[in-house]
This record gives C-alpha cells, sequence and structure tokens, in this order.
C-alpha cells in the first residue's frame, strides 16, 4: 500500500466527486476497463467521492457519458502539481533550490565545536590545540582525523585523563575527563575560629584551644570565638619571706601556646524579608491557543511558507526563531528560515482584598528572607508584620522575621607576633 501511494504521488492524483443516478454502474465500467479508484466514499444519495491518477481522468469521461453521470475536480495532489506550482512562482523555486544545494554543501563543513566535560580546564585553551591538529571551524569532515586530535589533546594538556572527539553532522563535540588532583592540605598553622554574622550565642563547645565568649552573648562579624592563643599563667617561685611592707604582690605572667582552634559556637541569628501585593491587579496569561508562521527570506525578500502573515490574537506573545547558513570564507549567503510563534495572552482582573493580599505579601516577605537562608540553619520562630505608611493605599506592605541557630563560626589564621610568643 505504501509503494502504490508512492506510485501515485510521482504521477499524480486527483479526488472527483460523481454525481448520478447510476453510480454503481459508473465504478463497475471503471474497473472492468483497468481503472483503478479507490478511497470511495459515499456523500449522499447521488453522489460519491473517489480518487484516481491524473492519467485515467480522461478515461472516465467516456464512462461518465455513458452512464449519464458527471463529476468534477475536488483536489490536486501529487508531484505534477507541485511542479506547476513552482512554476508560477519562480523566485521561490529558485530559492529553494538554491537554499537545499547550499545546504547539502554547507553540511560537508564543521561549523560548531563544543566542549564537555571541563571543569578547571579552559573551553578556549582545549579549543585552540584542537586546531592545531586540524580541529577548526570551516574544515571539510572528510579532511578531520579524530584520533589525531585526541592524541594532541592529551599530549599537549597532561590534567586531561581521556578525550574523545565525535562528529555530529555539522558539530564536533570534544569530551573531556580532568585527572582527579590530590587536594591541598589545609592550614595546620594557628587560628581562631571567628564570627561570620551578628547573633546571640547560644552554645559553645570547644575542641581545641580557649573559648572567648560565652551563652547569652552579642557577637558581631568578624569577632573572636574560640581563640587558637591559650595562656597559662606562669606561678612565681614560693618564698617563705614576708613581702616587705607596702611592697605590691608582682603581677602574674602568662606563657602563650598557639594551636589551630576547633569546636562549633552555635548562635541565634535573625532574617528580614519584605513583601508587597496590591488589593487587586491585571494578569496575564497565556490561553493555550498558537500559531506558528514559517517564512523564507532572501536579502530584503520575505516569502510566506505557511501560517498567518500577522499574529491573529489580540493580545499575544511572539518568539522568533531564525535559523541562517554559517559564513563560509567570509562569504555570507542572505538565506534565513525564520519561524515565528504567535502565543494568545488572556488578560483577566484579580481582586485579592486585604486578607488575600495580606497572605500574597506574606509569602513574598518569608521566601525572601528564607532565601537568605544556609543550609544547615534550623528555624526556631518566624513572624510577619504589616507595614504602615500613614496614608491610604491600594497596597499591603509586610515584613518578614525568621530566627535561626546555626554554626556562626569559620576558622581564620593568625601570625602571632614576636611579644605574644613570649
Amino acid at each position: 500500500m505504501v509503494l502504490f501511494r508512492l506510485f501515485s504521488f510521482l504521477l499524480g492524483y486527483v479526488a472527483l466527486v460523481v454525481r448520478g443516478d447510476s453510480l454503481e454502474k459508473f465504478v463497475n465500467m471503471a474497473a472492468s476497463r483497468g481503472i483503478f479508484l479507490w478511497d470511495i466514499t459515499r456523500l449522499g444519495q447521488d453522489k460519491v467521492k473517489v480518487r484516481v491518477r491524473i492519467p485515467e481522468v480522461h478515461s472516465l469521461r467516456h464512462i461518465a457519458r455513458a452512464t449519464g453521470s458527471r463529476f468534477n475536480i475536488t483536489e490536486r495532489r501529487g508531484l505534477p502539481f507541485v511542479f506547476n506550482r513552482l512554476k508560477k512562482r519562480k523566485l521561490l523555486a529558485i530559492g529553494s533550490v538554491v537554499f537545499l544545494v547550499t545546504l547539502y554543501i554547507l553540511s560537508s563543513f564543521v561549523w560548531f565545536i563544543d566542549v564537555t566535560g571541563t571543569d578547571k580546564l579552559s573551553k578556549a585553551e582545549v579549543q585552540r590545540i584542537a586546531a592545531e591538529a586540524g580541529l577548526k571551524r570551516g574544515v571539510l569532515k572528510q579532511q578531520l582525523d579524530t584520533k589525531l586530535v585526541e592524541k594532541n589533546i592529551r599530549d599537549k594538556i597532561p590534567a586531561v585523563a581521556w578525550v574523545g572527539v565525535r562528529v555530529e553532522g555539522t558539530r564536533v563535540v570534544i569530551e573531556i575527563a580532568e585527572r582527579k588532583l590530590v587536594p591541598v592540605e589545609p592550614n595546620k598553622g594557628p587560628a581562631h575560629i571567628v564570627a561570620t554574622k551578628a547573633g546571640l550565642i547560644k552554645e559553645v563547645l570547644v575542641l581545641r584551644g580557649q573559648a572567648a565568649v560565652k551563652e547569652g552573648d552579642t557577637v558581631l562579624p568578624g569577632q573572636i570565638l574560640i581563640s587558637g592563643e591559650i595562656k597559662e599563667e606562669v606561678k612565681p617561685e614560693e618564698t617563705n619571706q614576708p613581702l616587705p611592707e607596702g611592697q605590691e604582690p608582682p603581677e602574674p605572667k602568662y606563657i602563650s601556646h598557639f594551636v589551630q582552634a576547633k569546636g562549633m559556637v552555635r548562635a541565634r541569628v535573625w532574617y528580614e524579608g519584605y513583601g508587597e501585593c496590591s488589593l487587586s491587579e491585571t494578569r496575564e496569561k497565556f490561553s493555550g491557543q498558537q500559531k506558528t508562521s514559517v517564512r523564507i527570506k532572501f536579502g530584503s525578500k520575505e516569502i510566506i511558507i505557511s501560517g498567518p502573515k500577522d499574529s491573529p490574537y489580540q493580545h499575544f506573545e511572539v518568539k522568533q526563531i531564525v535559523k541562517a547558513l554559517p559564513k563560509w570564507r567570509n562569504i555570507e549567503i542572505p538565506v534565513e528560515l525564520i519561524t515565528l510563534q504567535y502565543r494568545e495572552k488572556v488578560i483577566e482582573r484579580i481582586n485579592h482584598g486585604p486578607s488575600g493580599a495580606k497572605q500574597i505579601a506574606g509569602q513574598k516577605a518569608l521566601q525572601e528572607a528564607k532565601a537568605k537562608l544556609p543550609k544547615d540553619a534550623k528555624i526556631t520562630e518566624q513572624r510577619l508584620e504589616e507595614v504602615k505608611t500613614g496614608r491610604p493605599e491600594d497596597l499591603v506592605r509586610i515584613k518578614a522575621f525568621v530566627e535561626t541557630v546555626e554554626d556562626i563560626g569559620e576558622m581564620k589564621p593568625f601570625k602571632p607576633t614576636e611579644e605574644e610568643k613570649y
């Protein structure tokens, strides 16, 4: 059946509506004379629709006269009719042929080079080394040696563990797998634990170092929480002789030991967010209706292939997709395939009311405040507060306050001075 339809398309066929009182006789006489009719559909008491190839239409005229029937052509399909339409639009035909031939020629070249899998390596550096092996834009795909490109990249970039080059049409993809480097050991010198943000201390756990704050203290960013300097008092030598009258006892002396502080300091931290919402607003949304227009542009002339000339909707959004032939040896071919997608919009008026507007504004404020939270933060309290401006307005303003308990410490290395060492 597929071969039959393909052969019919090449020869061309038409759809006929036959009218008369002897329709069965018309069909039987056509079959007896070797004329094949298909897709026979009865449209009424004296009307039937059939399809037949173009060369056999002339023979059907004799059968129609013999049976007292008449017919007219309602559809024309097939290659001959396509050629007839193209003859009337010579510019379109020539442009289409030029476009297809040019597209076929340009598809033999490499126009796009993509690098995937890079993390620390520069994509531009990989493309530069690949170009040294012959992989660059405008090169013929038949002249490209992918094995040579892979070898050149492996030899000149030691950080590459594996490389693969594959050709996909006019696009070449270079896949890179980088070597896993041994991580550099963190600083082992003395360091403090300092505050990254302001807060109220809730818990201090010291594993190494000396606590510089206690529960209930308020701290600011950069303040030392756990010190990497441990001070020990040097006790003076004990003597049985009393101090002379009027002489003060000597001030205590300390010796410092420097370590890399380690521990956890959890604090109560507050975040703020702001949101607002109108009591009523106008919104646009897509209705789901869409029309597409396809055009070919030759220089400044544009020919519509299918779809409407302008948007059929009053309110709409248009998306334009332009596909142009890439430059070849600084030669630019002024042929573009333009697709315009018109999506219909529906405008609606929404009345939130005071309670609805407060709810929406509160959600916005909480969303803004929570966006500032770190991943390990534990929310302990959240509240909303309406902002009053003192004047009537069609707007609700809300502030959100979120309280969390989180570890606010981070390590900060330091170098002890000569005086601190002794």
